[in-house]
């Protein structure tokens, strides 16, 4: 699939809550965090050749002052597209700071499985975020 990754305009806010599985099935909380990172600027988006988003990843800088990639999705029909794949490259080039990490739930074998093949580092482990579903940090390579 041929996809463009642009900075997400505050609007796009609406057609991004389409893509996320978690805020399409009716998280209010979910779609107000989109809402709110459209706003402030802190998104890309992933487009198709329609001009449809079809993914999308949120670079902020609040773990300890380096970039943290907290949110990545891509629409349940464009996965295994090289679409996540893309978004990373784009959060690493936009990033400003020396490091960037994000994190997953061991539960997110796929999430895994494309920060390996995409080169980033396992660089520890936290319990007690999620009841039995331990986060895995990341640090981009």
């Amino acid at each position: 699939m041929d996809v463009t990754v642009r900075r997400a305009a505050a609007a796009d806010w609406k057609s991004l809550t389409e893509v996320d599985a978690i805020a399409a099935a009716g998280d209010e909380a979910r779609a107000d965090a989109i809402r709110r990172w459209c706003e402030q600027d802190l998104v890309l988006a992933a487009e198709d050749e329609s001009h449809r988003l079809v993914g999308y990843v949120t670079l902020e800088y609040t773990f300890f002052e380096q970039g943290f990639v907290t949110m990545l999705m891509v629409d349940a029909g464009a996965r295994r597209q090289g679409i996540g794949r893309r978004l990373l490259d784009a959060a690493k080039t936009s990033c400003t700071t020396e490091k960037l990490f994000t994190s997953t739930n061991v539960s997110n074998l796929p999430m895994q499985q494309l920060l390996q093949h995409a080169g980033w580092t396992a660089t520890g482990i936290l319990h007690g975020l999620d009841e039995a579903d331990p986060e895995l940090f990341y640090l981009s390579p």
